[in-house]
Parts: C-alpha cells; sequence; structure tokens
C-alpha cells in the first residue's frame, strides 16, 4: 500500500515540471496574442486615414519581438525574487511610480487643462480618478514591456498619435540596464538551489534574448511597419542621429497630424 503511495506521488511531482512548462507556456502565448493585437491596434488608430495591412514576416517580427520582451523579462524578476525576495517589492513599487508619473509630467509641462469629454457626468475629482486608474493600468504594462499605445492626458483621445523616438529609446535603453542589474544582482546572491544550472550561461541567455527582442523591433519599424512610406527618417537614420550627432530627427505633417520620427 505505502509503495502505490509513494508510486503515485513520484508519479505526480515528475508529471508537475510538464504541467508548470504548459501553463508557463499557455500564459506566453496569450500575452504575446495580446501585445500582438495591441501593436495593430495601434498602427490603426495612429494611421486612421490608411488602409493598414501587415504581411506574414510583419506578424512573425512582432510574435519575436513582444514574446523575447515579455519572457526575458518576466524571467529576470522571477529569478531576482528567488535570491532578493525584500528587494523585489522596492522594484516592482518604484517601476509603478516611475511609470504612472511620466504621462502626468508631460502632461504639467505641456499646461493642458484635462480633457472633458471622459465622461459628462463626472466631476473634475471623477475625471481625476478616473485618469489616474487609466494611468496605473498603463504604467502595469510598461512594467513588463513597452506599451504599444502612448498616453497623452491632453488629448482628448488620451491617446499620443505621434511616433516618438526618444521616448521608445530611452524606455529600451533604461529597461536593458535595469534588467543587467538585477540579474547581475541574482548572480551575486543566489541561493544554493541555483547549484545545477549554468548561472552565466542563464545570465547571458537573458541579455542576448531582450537584445535579441530589441532587434527584432528595430527590423520591424525599418522595414515591416505597413507605414514605413510616411516616414521622413527610418530608424536606421535616428541611430546615426543618435550615434554621431548628425542633427535631429525632424517630423512630417500628415493631414492635420504631425508625426516624428
Amino acid at each position: 500500500m505505502h509503495e502505490m503511495i509513494l508510486c503515485k506521488l513520484h508519479l505526480t511531482n515528475s508529471r508537475l515540471p510538464f504541467l508548470l512548462a504548459v501553463l508557463m507556456a499557455m500564459s506566453l502565448a496569450s500575452t504575446t496574442f495580446g501585445a500582438l493585437v495591441l501593436n495593430i491596434l495601434a498602427i490603426q488608430i495612429k494611421y486612421d486615414d490608411y488602409k493598414v495591412r501587415l504581411n506574414l514576416l510583419a506578424f512573425l517580427c512582432i510574435i519575436a519581438w513582444r514574446c523575447l520582451e515579455i519572457a526575458t523579462r518576466v524571467t529576470v524578476l522571477v529569478v531576482f525574487c528567488s535570491a532578493l525576495k525584500t528587494l523585489v517589492a522596492v522594484v516592482a513599487l518604484a517601476n509603478l511610480t516611475a511609470l504612472f508619473l511620466l504621462p502626468w509630467v508631460y502632461f504639467w509641462r505641456s499646461g493642458s487643462s484635462l480633457p472633458e469629454n471622459v465622461e459628462k457626468n463626472f466631476s473634475r475629482l471623477g475625471t481625476v480618478t478616473v485618469l489616474g486608474t487609466v494611468t496605473l493600468l498603463y504604467s502595469a504594462i510598461n512594467m513588463f514591456c513597452w506599451s504599444a499605445v502612448q498616453l497623452n492626458l491632453s488629448e482628448r483621445d488620451l491617446i499620443d498619435q505621434s511616433q516618438n523616438w526618444g521616448r521608445l529609446s530611452l524606455h529600451y535603453t533604461f529597461r536593458l540596464l535595469e534588467n543587467s542589474v538585477l540579474i547581475f544582482l541574482w548572480y551575486f546572491y543566489k541561493e544554493d538551489g541555483f547549484e545545477y544550472f549554468c548561472s552565466p550561461l542563464l545570465v547571458v541567455q537573458l541579455l542576448v534574448g531582450y537584445c535579441a527582442a530589441v532587434s527584432f523591433m528595430l527590423l520591424f519599424y525599418q522595414y515591416f511597419h505597413p507605414c514605413r512610406s510616411l516616414f521622413s527618417h527610418n530608424v536606421s537614420d535616428f541611430l546615426l542621429c543618435v550615434c554621431f550627432r548628425r542633427g535631429k530627427p525632424s517630423h512630417r505633417r500628415i493631414e492635420g497630424k504631425e508625426t516624428y520620427v
């Protein structure tokens, strides 16, 4: 009887990693699909006067970009939490606070007033509460991946319709530095349970994975963006401008909208 119970427990324990892997793969697939849908909706919102079509290569590029970005970011946070459980709350709160305040700082610097069409029956306090809730959701998304839709609290639709390369590059630069710091802290303070893993290889894989996500993102905007012909400067021009200081990226007006490139 005891042998049968031990056998069942052994079978259950052997199946548990497989089931966890399946659940993690399903979660990653659903999250990547949601990010893909948001990317497509963001392009349609920004270029609503044009017919937007994505080919197969564009879909594959977005999927690779989002899958690598989300998977590496979540893995970095998980392994960091396994070594420094008390600091992970500080990291999460710092990210949420900074990302929550960023749209409000841009709004305060613009000198604009609060939009009045959030809800006609809302008072000023109710409008601020709704905008705060939206900003909190926005900050939670940006903590794991770059949000396809950027907030602009001074706009009527609350959506920034300009392609802000500066904010995009700042986000990925800071996130890469943060991931590097977190994964190196884990490497030096990791517990003994990781002695069977090749820790240096894991560090390299996570950093290379995130760099690969950024590369797929740049590849998409350079070659597969459906409205890339509307850009007065492409990604390579912007990188040359940043690296060699040959000038600032210009912008062009498209039927009443300014698209920064």
